[in-house]
């Protein structure tokens, strides 16, 4: 392998010279050789874009010529684009600030940069620190980059998959609107209600989740860009704090705003501590809802088995014709892995020193790796298991007329211990309900038959 000398301030370093990063690259690479996860590529173009609006707003206030702005905004499209994402190697295990991650933008962008300015023929040169990183710090466009990337994946990809996924319910629960079904509390049963009810709930959570996670964003919109290194903005323009908010605004199509108290927002990750609350409350409710379909279609003869979901593959490698809930599994273990993963963002949240947070690179691995699980579990969850739930009507109506709970229907005509005697006898001397009520004599045929009408007993008195 063929290398360059590069050269930062502790000196000279061998790089290879196919890469386009730089000494501090290097360096990362050679000391940080620890397990395997890397800085997402969703924070590598996130980061190219902040740079872009910062060369933006730099040429603006006339702190960076034209010439390397335009070739520093060529490369940042690039990034953006996925051209350069072999040239984003760190480990998440690095400095807390993410400080080499930012040093290896910086440093790719120089270097592409330089080499466009080559080829157009001009002489001038982009430095990574003085140009790319101009009126930057490590400390706060890090936590800006936090803030960006978690709003704009909740947005175009979170929020689809929940929005898609609580009307797919929403639609069984109108079909099903007519089904009624034993209703079960404690694992036990309970009064009736329609499948289409059961269902409803479902939807109902998803869509709360969904009020609760586009509130939550309105948590993340204040940036850190213009505190640099502590909080005080040293090395920038006056009003470059809120014109790179106004310019990140501008290129994503958000609303973003400048922190009003930049020592707050360089030092503190409780608004993405918080928001990721938000994302394993939906991640609990994500829980709920696979259990209960897994339960609900457990069988198929032995098991409560009153809704059928799809036979996507072989469930045993033993057991032939056995199938299993394999898209309810998945999901209820991504919930697991978000539940791990809002621990590790707490704790993470609650550490640092004084003017800065440094368990950020840990933020950003988690925060992004619960956005896209959960997207993708509840699209996979959509398409190849609730899309094609069908209800078992043979074993819903054989539930329905052999629970005991139904007896809870003429608690307001003869009274709470008459009808727990009626539900006792039955089940004793293996009579249905009518038959024991019959023999105590508490209540005429005729009263017993309409007011034990499941149809009567799926919303309040009339």
């Amino acid at each position: 392998m063929e290398y360059r000398v590069e050269k930062d301030s502790l000196g000279t370093v061998q790089v290879p010279s196919d890469k386009l990063w730089g000494a501090q690259t290097e360096r990362s690479l050679e000391n940080f050789l620890i397990g395997t996860e890397k800085i997402p590529l969703e924070m590598v173009r996130v980061f190219a874009l902040l740079k872009k609006a910062a060369v933006q707003v730099n040429e603006e206030l006339k702190l960076i010529d034209a010439i390397r702005s335009h070739a520093i905004q060529q490369v940042c499209d690039e990034i953006i684009a996925g051209k350069w994402n072999d040239q984003f190697p760190l480990a998440v295990w690095q400095t807390g600030s993410g400080t080499q991650f930012n040093m290896n933008l910086n440093e790719v962008i120089a270097h592409r940069a330089n080499q466009l300015l080559e080829i157009v023929g001009e002489s001038i040169r982009v430095h990574p620190n003085d140009h790319v990183n101009r009126s930057q710090s490590s400390n706060d466009i890090f936590p800006t980059a936090l803030h960006v990337v978690s709003l704009i994946l909740v947005k175009k990809q979170l929020l689809p998959a929940l929005t898609d996924l609580a009307a797919v319910f929403e639609k069984k629960s109108q079909e099903f609107s007519e089904i009624i079904k034993i209703g079960r509390t404690h694992l036990m049963d309970a009064t009736p209600l329609t499948l289409g009810q059961e269902i409803s709930g479902w939807s109902g959570m998803l869509q709360r989740n969904k009020f609760l996670l586009e509130t939550g964003l309105d948590f993340i919109r204040n940036l850190a860009m213009g505190g640099t290194a502590v909080g005080t903005g040293i090395n920038t323009h006056p009003e470059f704090a809120q014109r790179i908010a106004t310019k990140v605004s501008e290129l994503t199509g958000e609303n973003f705003y400048t922190a009003p108290n930049k020592f707050q927002a360089l030092s503190s990750k409780s608004e993405l501590a918080a928001l990721h609350g938000l994302l394993k409350a939906l991640a609990a409710d994500l829980m709920k809802i696979a259990n209960d379909v897994r339960w609900l279609a457990s069988g198929p003869r032995c098991g409560i088995g009153e809704i059928r979901i799809p036979a996507n593959e072989p469930g045993s490698s033993i057991m032939p014709s056995k199938v299993n809930p394999t898209q309810a599994e998945a999901l209820t273990m991504v919930a697991v892995q978000i539940f791990g993963n809002d621990v590790t963002v707490g704790f993470a949240a609650s550490q640092g020193n004084f003017q800065l947070n440094v368990f950020m690179p840990v933020v950003a691995y988690n925060m992004i790796q619960t956005i896209r699980l959960l997207s993708d579990a509840m699209n996979s969850f959509r398409k190849n298991c609730v899309e094609g739930i069908e209800p078992n009507l043979e074993k819903i109506e054989k539930n329905l007329q052999e629970s005991l709970i139904l007896i809870t229907g003429l608690v307001p005509i003869i009274g709470y211990d008459k009808s727990a005697e009626i539900g006792k006898k039955a089940a004793k001397e293996n009579l249905t309900l009518k038959q024991a009520a019959m023999a105590l004599g508490y209540i005429a045929e005729s009263d017993f038959d309409f007011y034990m009408d499941p149809q009567r007993l799926i919303h309040p008195a009339e």
